[in-house]
């Protein structure tokens, strides 16, 4: 069986974003989704219009791969570092109400749940979701593979 482990994070993050936008109707950017920033350490915007879609693959993912997480552990994953102009910089957290509205509403679409006190994990079909993104993405790539080495075989 294919998991998100076996195939390349961005191309899996990049499907499956486009699959939260097409096919979940409780994942919805925000109204203030095109004002606000991802963190005190970033200066613009996101300057992607798809931002939130990708934001909530990647949190799928990051659950799937070292869930239980709670808020702050991924804060800390988001987060970056703050530039203080001539001054070192040093690390900054994400902003959580981004992360908490987008588990919230991974929650209410059914593939992330809490678990105890621990923060949130995947739920079954959740992974079942995951592993059958992953397992069409291995296939495209086997079929990329297998197309290059027959033109370079002819060529």
């Amino acid at each position: 069986m294919i998991t998100p482990y076996d195939v390349s994070a961005s191309r899996f993050i990049e499907r499956l974003a486009k699959y939260l936008k097409e096919n979940v109707d409780e994942v919805t950017p925000p109204t203030w989704a095109n004002i606000v920033k991802t963190g005190a350490h970033v200066e613009k915007t996101p300057q992607n219009p798809e931002w939130w879609y990708i934001r909530c693959a990647s949190l799928l993912r990051k659950i799937y791969v070292h869930g239980p997480v709670g808020i702050e552990k991924l804060r800390a994953q988001y987060g970056g570092r703050k530039d203080y102009g001539v001054k070192p910089g040093h690390v900054a957290k994400a902003g959580g109400a981004i992360l908490r509205k987008a588990l919230q509403q991974l929650e209410a679409a059914g593939l992330v749940e809490k678990f105890e006190t621990r923060g949130r994990r995947v739920t079954r079909e959740g992974r079942k979701l995951l592993q059958e993104l992953a397992g069409d993405l291995q296939k495209e790539s086997v079929k990329e593979v297998q197309g290059l080495e027959k033109r370079q075989k002819g060529g």
